[in-house]
């Protein structure tokens, strides 16, 4: 099917500024488009990888992605989804994250031999741009009128926005001039928010090249979770893609945990599994919901595509020791991903009576109470029910010298951290 057709039944087209004539065009050749994102941090999160898994379908199906690294709009702030002004960051800042982030979309899309794919950055072609050329060059083609009409803009004019800010469109409408020009880049694609800064480089194109110039833009739709809120945002913050950020287990635990309602719209967005594959994992949703497989395969696919076969193997190992209780065979650094969320407790390497041991940690309220709770078999360190009342808790029984597993009663786990 055409690229298009397929975005269309993935649910991932928002807005195009010309479907008839985008469709047309995909129809007859290979063409480049691109996509965009600011280093206005050193890890991307899930939320960015939206537009960029469409780019990527469209380089599977023979087109040219270009992905760009803004540089130079990075230095300045998108006022998109903002109702206040960023907080700019030295220009250190901004290319150590240049840096971070051209080596996870590389990891991410350029595969070994891969010519099909560029990387650009928007500062080689603006950091010799002189005010004066800024300004007769190019702000001499954007009407004030127009860029306040923007909805990026008109949204921030109650609460203030800066002249950078508001320029930031321009900046953004020149990155697609220059790629257009040189790197035949004729469409451009992007999150639901970035539509105003998209058509205004399509209005300058125009203006520059002639209306009849070949560009088009595509935006794909916000994404929500059925019970309204925002995508890809839980309780503990962001999922990011840096694995020191999020762990691997984490990040396979977010997938694996997606409602029934979300699940195959996501397998849709953001899998390469195929229409059939994703039909059948609909059917299981619909028959055999308490099996949760379509959530087990979108955690696999994520995780592999993001972190690779090892880390998902890894992060499958302590789902499974988690679920099971039989967390021995992990490693220490496994126990430091699988029970990074759980109650943390601090505790010296020296030996102690495991009753007085649970109570100097505050794990038990008393020594009657931990007693008790030994006697009754309630308490297990690293999976091992302990019986015992005069049993000395050494660094033997522990995960490589760093961690003691405590579980009180059937879920209730503790981290115990191990120091000096």
């Amino acid at each position: 099917m055409n690229i298009i057709d397929e975005l269309e039944w993935r649910g991932a087209i928002n807005q195009q500024t010309d479907a008839e004539g985008l469709r047309k065009l995909t129809s007859e050749k290979s063409i480049s488009l691109y996509c965009g994102v600011d280093p206005t941090g050193d890890s991307m999160h899930i939320g960015h990888l939206i537009p960029f898994m469409m780019l990527k379908r469209f380089q599977m199906a023979g087109h040219r992605p270009v992905i760009l690294i803004g540089g130079a709009t990075g230095t300045i702030g998108d006022p998109s989804g903002r109702t206040s002004e960023r907080t700019l960051q030295t220009m250190d800042q901004v290319q150590k994250n240049v840096d971070a982030l051209t080596a996870q979309m590389k990891k991410l899309f350029l595969n070994e031999g891969d010519t099909g794919l560029r990387m650009v950055n928007n500062y080689d072609w603006t950091k010799d741009l002189t005010i004066l050329d800024f300004l007769r060059d190019f702000g001499k083609n954007f009407s004030v009128n127009t860029m306040l009409a923007k909805d990026i803009v008109a949204s921030r004019l109650d609460s203030g926005i800066s002249f950078t800010e508001f320029s930031y469109q321009i900046l953004q409408s020149i990155d697609f001039l220059h790629l257009f020009k040189h790197e035949d880049v004729q469409l451009q694609i992007g999150g639901a928010d970035q539509w105003g800064n998209i058509t205004a480089g399509l209005d300058l194109i125009r203006k520059k090249e002639g209306s009849e110039a070949k560009a088009f833009g595509l935006t794909i739709p916000l994404m929500l979770k059925a019970d309204g809120t925002k995508f890809g945002k839980t309780a503990g913050g962001a999922i990011w893609l840096d694995p020191k950020k999020t762990t691997p287990f984490e990040f396979f635990q977010f997938w694996a945990n997606q409602d029934d309602r979300d699940v195959i719209r996501y397998l849709k967005f953001f899998t390469f599994l195929t229409k059939e594959e994703i039909d059948a994992l609909e059917v299981k949703v619909q028959t055999e919901p308490h099996k949760r497989e379509a959530q087990r395969v979108l955690a696999e696919e994520m995780t592999k595509f993001v972190h690779g076969e090892e880390a998902l193997a890894q992060a499958k190992k302590i789902t499974e020791a988690l679920f099971s209780g039989d967390i021995k065979a992990l490693t220490a650094d496994e126990i430091e991903q699988g029970f990074k969320e759980m109650p943390t407790f601090q505790a010296s390497k020296e030996s102690k009576n495991i009753v007085d041991w649970l109570v100097d940690l505050g794990i038990e309220p008393s020594k009657r109470q931990a007693r008790e709770d030994i006697t009754n078999g309630a308490i297990a360190l690293n999976g091992d029910k302990v019986t015992d009342l005069d049993m000395v808790v050494t660094t033997e029984n522990s995960f490589d010298g760093r961690f003691i597993i405590v579980r009180k009663g059937k879920k209730n786990y503790n981290l115990v951290k191990l120091g000096e």
